[in-house]
């Protein structure tokens, strides 16, 4: 199954390994890092030019990549749409 993640971006369920509030988690050093880490590796997508809520981890088994999708959609409505799937 998919998740919407907003704008014309959704990906596979099986491939999330986490969510996250933006504003929440990137008071951390350690997550700023991560974050900063991946967008120099390409691997940061900006779903839409709305404000950004949260943060949705995917990993990709094919090659092995870890991705960051930036959304405007809230943890707690991107959490109901994956419950739902299950």
């Amino acid at each position: 199954m998919y998740i919407h993640l907003g704008e014309d971006i959704s990906v596979y369920d099986s491939t999330v390994m986490g969510i996250f509030d933006l504003e929440n988690t990137t008071i951390g050093k350690d997550t700023r890092a991560y974050l900063e880490r991946l967008e120099q590796a390409g691997c940061v997508v900006n779903v839409s030019q709305e404000m950004p809520k949260s943060f949705v981890v995917c990993f990709d088994p094919e090659d092995g990549t870890e991705k960051a999708y930036i959304s405007p959609i809230s943890v707690a409505t991107l959490k109901k749409r994956a419950n739902t799937m299950f």
